[in-house]
């Protein structure tokens, strides 16, 4: 409708050629070229820069598609003994892992590998936790040191075993078995925390293993090598076609130690069914010739994948074998003691032949001590006093010159020091004094508390190689420290700083602990013209009452094992040149017969060091008494754990990885 007075314009109608329908198509058939070109051009340019500036790259990525690189472990480098004989070493090793990410079906894949491997129950159930418990990445052992045959069975089934890595590579093998385990420690399988913190594939390779405890653990960097390499070509889904080149590893750096390796198996062996440990040191030049300690865990086992069975039977051991008593076990070191005592007095201005009378007890304050000999040792001066062990002889002098003398020469001697030995874990024990005893408890010191300690009771501890260090200190008269890697250009020791005429005073007195009528007689060394000098010790472990001591209950075997007496004994030979000296401890061994107590144990093992052949006489005549060897009575206890838990028993070898006889690599002793 329109309104009043409004006017509109007159609309004038467009008209459509064909000159202008052609000239528009002509513009959008020009712009849509324009951008077909233009991507056309990019295309081409991307191709020729993947084709030509990238070529390297993909040609690279193509290749892995094809190629498959794995890294080979590198054989790990030797530890040897002194004279260059292998106390760790490696050999060839058919094995078996699986990888977690490679896994599929894993029920079926157990059972396959379980019956063609004859695996037992008890390392089915530690592959099955290691699986549930390992990283994806990280390869789980089934089993080692299997036959060719066992290996080719395997091999041939790949295709219907997904995620089975068979291998051909070297395993850690300790020839010695249990009498090395504390010593050298063991390897193992790194942890998914080691790979996360270094982030090495190399650490996640099959067949690759890293020191666990021990020398093994402390010179891992020296000991492992540089891995080689492995190129092989594989189909779409993994089958390998062909090898193409393999990099051979390099071998880690071989390790010499000051070990006898002769002497410490005889020191292992020697020990018996005991628990303690024997350490033997050079008293010229401080290197440790042994360091054995007992029971033991036989390092081959570990490495190889421990069982389940195996570790608990350790664990539960009241002998506790998985403890390094030569470093790590603390004592009180009983009358062993008494020589560095009396050379304390000696130099306080003590005369050697001042007496004093043995009744056989003191009244010391409100407390009555008593000597082991209950009547006494009459009319004592300090050559019998050591020879005899006179205990009241020592509780008059400690009372005449105070503790603090004693205490300065215990560490003078060795005693609560920390020596620079490559184990991570030492316990270094007390040396006591007044300031020491103040500050820990805020007590004064007593005096009874000198009496105790003159006798190596009370409040003092030592480990058995600062008894060694203490007892080749006394011999030489030199401030020799304990060296364990081999080191020829060493500097010469100094000197103690005591008087040469107290030390020969001493070496007199424990000469005739030996081989004078005192208590040490069992020490004697069973080579002519050779003398041991000693000091023997028994260390309680609780207070004895009246009526226990009357009874002589304190030896007594039918008491339980952790409440027995500690037996111990020092020493050095030849008397007369000292050149070796032992450090013994027999835990709660204060009850045992001759043959296996502290003082004919060290007599046997410095045997050894002057005539073999007599010392392994004697010991193989001992060991039928004892039912074998370490390793023969390891396996033997397993068997018993196994019955006794009502488990199946294990079959003939399993669990003595040392007795699989090893074969020799080839790798060649380093000087």
């Amino acid at each position: 409708m329109a309104h009043d007075g409004m006017k509109f314009p007159k609309l004038t109608p467009k008209h459509v050629t064909e000159a202008s329908l052609t000239q528009t198509f002509s513009r959008r058939a020009f712009a849509l070229g324009a951008i077909q070109g233009g991507v056309g051009a990019l295309l081409v340019g991307r191709m020729a820069w993947i084709s030509i500036a990238d070529n390297e790259k993909y040609a690279l990525l193509s290749e892995s598609n094809r190629v498959n690189l794995t890294l080979v472990p590198p054989r790990r480098g030797w530890i040897l003994d002194r004279h260059g004989k292998p106390l760790a070493k490696n050999r060839t090793d058919f094995r078996v892992d699986i990888i977690p990410d490679r896994l599929r079906n894993k029920d079926a894949v157990i059972g396959s590998l379980a019956n063609l491997l004859s695996l037992s129950p008890d390392d089915v159930e530690r592959i099955r936790e290691d699986l549930e418990n390992s990283a994806g990445f990280q390869p789980v052992q089934v089993a080692d040191k299997l036959s060719y045959e066992q290996f080719a069975a395997v091999s041939v089934r790949l295709p219907d075993l997904p995620g089975v890595a068979p291998a051909q590579g070297f395993s850690r093998d300790y020839p010695a078995g249990p009498t090395v385990g504390h010593l050298l420690g063991y390897v193992g399988i790194a942890s998914a925390e080691q790979y996360k913190e270094r982030k090495d594939p190399l650490l996640i390779t099959p067949g690759f293993k890293v020191g666990k405890d021990g020398l093994e653990k402390s010179f891992e960097q020296n000991l492992t090598g540089k891995p080689g390499a492995k190129r092989v070509e594989v189909t779409a889904r993994g089958k390998v076609v062909r090898e193409l080149t393999t990099r051979p590893d390099t071998p880690g750096n071989s390790v010499r130690l000051t070990i006898d390796a002769g002497l410490q198996e005889y020191a292992g062996r020697r020990l018996a069914t005991q628990s303690g440990s024997v350490v033997v040191m050079d008293c010229q030049s401080g290197d440790l010739l042994a360091m054995a300690s007992m029971p033991s865990f036989d390092p081959n086992s570990f490495s190889d994948g421990i069982s389940h069975a195996e570790w608990n039977m350790l664990s539960e051991d009241d002998h506790v074998p998985l403890r390094n008593k030569t470093l790590q076990g603390l004592y009180p070191p009983g009358s062993t003691v008494k020589p560095m005592a009396a050379l304390s007095f000696l130099e306080a201005g003590l005369g050697p032949e001042e007496i004093v009378h043995c009744g056989g007890a003191i009244s010391v304050g409100n407390g009555r001590f008593h000597c082991w000999k209950r009547g006494g040792h009459g009319a004592v001066n300090m050559r019998r006093g050591i020879a005899q062990s006179c205990d009241i002889y020592f509780y008059v002098m400690a009372q005449r010159f105070g503790m603090q003398v004693i205490a300065d020469m215990a560490r003078r001697l060795g005693l609560g020091q920390k020596f620079p030995l490559p184990y991570p874990s030492q316990n270094y024990g007390t040396v006591p004094d007044p300031a020491w005893k103040l500050k820990k408890y805020g007590k004064e010191w007593q005096i009874y508390d000198t009496v105790n300690a003159t006798i190596g009771q009370g409040y003092m501890l030592v480990n058995p190689t600062q008894m060694a260090v203490m007892a080749a200190r006394l011999a030489s008269g030199r401030q020799l420290m304990p060296q364990l890697v081999l080191d020829p250009r060493r500097p010469a020791p100094a000197p103690l700083g005591v008087k040469q005429e107290h030390l020969d005073i001493i070496h007199e007195a424990m000469s005739a602990v030996v081989n004078g009528g005192g208590t040490g007689g069992a020490a004697r060394i069973a080579v002519p013209d050779i003398l041991m000098a000693g000091k023997t010790g028994t260390a309680q472990v609780r207070r004895i009452t009246m009526a226990e001591r009357r009874a002589g209950v304190r030896r007594d075997a039918s008491l339980p094992f952790k409440l027995r007496d500690h037996a111990l004994f020092i020493g050095y030979a030849p008397f007369d040149k000292p050149r070796y000296a032992v450090g013994t401890i027999i835990e709660h061994g204060g009850h045992m017969n001759r043959n296996e107590d502290a003082p004919m144990i060290s007599g046997d093992v410095l045997t050894y060091l002057f005539d073999p052949a007599k010392a392994l006489e004697k010991l193989d005549t001992l060991e039928k008494q004892w039912g074998g060897p370490p390793n023969q009575r390891l396996a033997e206890q397993m068997q018993t754990y196994r019955i006794e838990k009502g488990l199946d028993p294990a079959p003939p070898g399993s669990g003595n990885a040392a007795a699989v006889p090893a074969e020799d690599t080839g790798q060649e002793a380093a000087d």
